[in-house]
């Protein structure tokens, strides 16, 4: 059974920094492409930044320059570090993959930010 547990959100100012984690289980990790995407309030939900198996990566031009996405293949873990945050940014969080042709998502963690 996939599961994806994200982590690491919470309430930052204009600016500032955090960094989210999403732990893979029930997947062969080191092979999972994995996705992060988001959700701001009354809006659909957004692609955000992709790493792929061979560590290539991907994001929307909205984050570009200010996000950056890794991962731990020995920790089964992705993560997304996420920079000089605007309160644009404020939104659910959700790691997201696909596993024999079926997408999987987490929880999701909340992110605001806001002086």
């Amino acid at each position: 059974q996939v599961q994806l547990v994200e982590s690491g959100g919470g309430l930052v100012q204009p600016g500032g920094s955090l960094r989210l984690s999403c732990a893979a289980s029930g997947t062969i990790f080191s092979v999972t492409d994995m996705d992060w995407y988001r959700q701001a309030p009354g809006k659909q939900r957004e692609y955000v930044a992709r790493i792929i198996s061979g560590g290539s990566t991907n994001y929307a031009d909205s984050v570009k320059g200010r996000f950056t996405i890794s991962r731990d293949n020995a920790k089964n873990t992705v993560y997304l570090q996420m920079n000089s945050l605007k309160p644009e940014d404020t939104a659910v969080y959700y790691c997201k993959t696909n596993w024999f042709r079926r997408n999987y998502w987490g929880q999701g963690t909340q992110v605001t930010v806001s002086s």
